[in-house]
């Protein structure tokens, strides 16, 4: 399996007036190709700067994070930017969509400053809006979209690129139960499909949607283990 995520005792301090803070103690963590994992932790415990760090947001204090065989502690500012756009595909609680812009608009934005030319701009995110069921939306708006609907825009606009790696932040946070479990199936399909994917949450119903489960507290990661993701646990109840 190759190797997408490779960090090693990676570390994060914040200075605020006198005091330190820690936010990040020595992580370790590896994720392979077609992985789909869940970093769970309460509030505090640091996961959400452990995917800032990942998603090339914020640099690491100390210690060594690859991505996809790139040293992210070596690169330039310049360098970063690049990677946030052709390697990482975000999807976060609150969906960041362009207010004045179609779906179609939207998920058209990262191949236009990736390079793309227009018509096959276009030939992408439309069949990205297909992959997460929006076809028959390509020209509306995001006020005239539900909150599911505009987080579908999110992760087709998180896909055009090819990224190597999804990274969702909390991503059904804004949405209720029936369409957060729309959401998480996507995900899921995406998975089977191939999709490298990285989730942020703080709810089991959440995680177990994803096939590995990483404990994090106090900035640190206490646990790692294989679970039994929905559709699994279904197939076994169901024999």
């Amino acid at each position: 399996m190759k190797t997408v995520i490779q960090i090693e005792d990676m570390k994060k301090v914040y200075h605020v007036g006198d005091q330190k803070i820690e936010a990040l103690r020595g992580v370790n963590l590896t994720i392979g190709e077609g992985e789909f994992v869940a970093i769970m932790g309460p509030s505090g415990s640091g996961k959400s700067t452990m995917m800032n760090m990942i998603g090339c947001l914020d640099r690491p204090t100390s210690g060594k994070y690859d991505l996809d065989g790139y040293s992210i502690l070596e690169a330039k500012e310049h360098e970063l930017a690049i990677i946030r756009n052709r390697k990482i595909g975000f999807v976060f609680q609150k969906f960041n969509l362009l207010p004045r812009a179609t779906a179609l608009a939207n998920v058209e934005l990262p191949m236009m400053y990736a390079g793309v030319p227009a018509k096959e701009r276009r030939k992408r995110a439309i069949e990205a809006l297909v992959q997460v069921g929006l076809g028959d939306r390509l020209l509306n708006k995001p006020s005239e979209l539900s909150g599911g609907q505009q987080q579908r825009v999110t992760i087709a606009r998180a896909l055009v690129n090819h990224p190597v790696i999804l990274l969702a932040d909390e991503p059904t946070g804004a949405l209720d139960s029936r369409t957060s479990m729309e959401i998480m199936e996507i995900f899921q399909r995406l998975n089977d499909r191939g999709a490298t994917i990285l989730l942020v949450t703080h709810e089991m119903e959440t995680a177990e949607y994803a096939k590995r489960l990483v404990d994090f507290r106090g900035g640190a990661i206490v646990g790692s283990r294989a679970i039994m993701n929905r559709r699994m646990a279904a197939e076994e109840s169901g024999r």
